[in-house]
């Protein structure tokens, strides 16, 4: 796979593989649904190329053991350098507004009235 495909070539490729992971390990369609806790249908969905949803993609993931390497192609994401320097070791906990902190104008109690 590579980032030249279109999205629909990318769910049969994934589809394709997963198909042959349930097989390999011998398992069924429904099989593999009933450990999931999903719908055969979702299960042919997946494997056929169609959309689904996440957490089921996630559930079937853990019945066929491979969990752990689709969480391991998502890098995780941390505080880039300058930004460690910036913050003393702290963990930033959200993300700042687009807004100029330097404008000049210092907001005071009062000045909503």
């Amino acid at each position: 796979m590579n980032n030249m495909m279109n999205d629909r070539a990318i769910l049969q490729e994934v589809g394709r593989r997963l198909n042959r992971c349930r097989i390999d390990q011998g398992l069924t369609q429904a099989r593999l649904a009933s450990e999931a806790g999903v719908a055969k249908r979702t299960v042919e969905r997946i494997e056929a190329g169609e959309s689904a949803q996440t957490s089921n993609l996630v559930r079937i993931l853990r019945v066929l053991g491979l969990l752990d390497a689709f969480v391991a192609a998502l890098p995780e994401s941390g505080p880039r350098p300058m930004e460690l320097l910036r913050l003393h070791g702290k963990e930033r906990r959200r993300a700042s507004s687009k807004r100029s902190r330097d404008s000049g104008d210092s907001w005071q109690w009062g000045d909503g009235e």
